[in-house]
This record gives C-alpha cells, structure tokens and sequence, in this order.
C-alpha cells in the first residue's frame, strides 16, 4: 500500500496487558472511528503493514487494540509509537469546509499579501481549537479558525490565511 493513500488515524502507544493488547491513540475527533475497520495499517518511516484487527474496546478515556498475530506483551510492545492507518477509498468525504488532517499537511501557506509563511508540518489538538504547526523560516503555531484560516485549496494545496510574518 502506497503511503499516499493512507491517512493517519492514530498510532499505537504502549502495551495493555500481557496478552497482546496494545493502547490506541486516536487521532479522530469520535474516539472510536477506528472501530469501523476490520484490518488497519501499522507503519513508521513510510513503510507499511497490514494487521488484522482481532478486538477493539474503549477503556477509560481512550481505545485497547488487539491485532492478529500480535499474541503477548513483547509482541504488543513492538508495534509502540508505530502510525496506523487506512486506506483513503476507506472515508467517507469530508464535510463541507472540513478537512482531513492528513490532507493539509504539506499545503503551502500564504498570508493575504501573498507572503509564504511555510508549510503544514502538523495539526496540534489544543483544546478549545486545533492548531496548525508551520514550517517555514521559523515555526509558527496558527490557530486553525475562521477569523485566521480564510481558504483552503486542497486542488492548489495553498492556505490562505489572515497573519503576518512578524507575529
């Protein structure tokens, strides 16, 4: 599976147990989105695996996995901090003026006088707002709201939003 039609929902964080359970972080705003998938990609660095996923339950504020294959504690801990993924075709489309996180990573932003301030190198959850992270001459933290994100075009994979380059 080619990494450009995976979006990342989450990544697997440490083992729960010893029986091969792993805790999810989810990267969903509903928790348990991943749920819906009987099988998820795991992967670090652009490489990419299949896992069957056996069981998934909520547990506490956050999710419990248990993969295929994956059958105790060392096998659990293996797969820490790996990203996990599914197939694009697998979403459904994104609301009207709602985005995938993984869509706006890698869009070039520019401010209303046309200058480049970088470009998404992450989204932060930050409470009240999410927060886009850009890369650029410097890094800036842009809350990702519509009085500072004026458009996003996701065909010219350009964010146009209301900053300036000295704040």
């Amino acid at each position: 599976m080619s990494p450009d039609n995976l979006v990342v929902m989450g990544r697997v964080a440490v083992p729960f147990g010893v029986k091969g359970w792993a805790r999810i972080q989810s990267f969903s705003e509903e928790i348990e989105t991943l749920d819906a998938y009987d099988s998820w990609y795991l992967g670090r660095d652009g490489v990419w695996q299949s896992y069957a996923v056996l069981d998934v339950r909520l547990h506490g504020n956050g999710l419990v996995a248990l993969f295929e294959g994956v059958e105790d504690r060392d096998a659990a801990l293996a797969l820490r901090g790996r990203e996990i993924a599914v197939p694009r075709d697998w979403l459904p489309p994104a609301p009207e003026n709602q985005y995938y996180w993984s869509d706006l990573i890698g869009l070039t932003v520019v401010n209303q006088q046309g200058i480049v301030l970088g470009e998404v190198a992450q989204l932060l959850e930050a409470g009240a707002h999410d927060v886009l992270v850009v890369r650029g001459e410097r890094e800036r933290l842009l809350p990702f709201v519509g009085q500072i994100v004026l458009d996003v075009d996701l065909v010219a994979r350009r964010v146009l939003v209301d900053w300036q380059p000295d704040y």
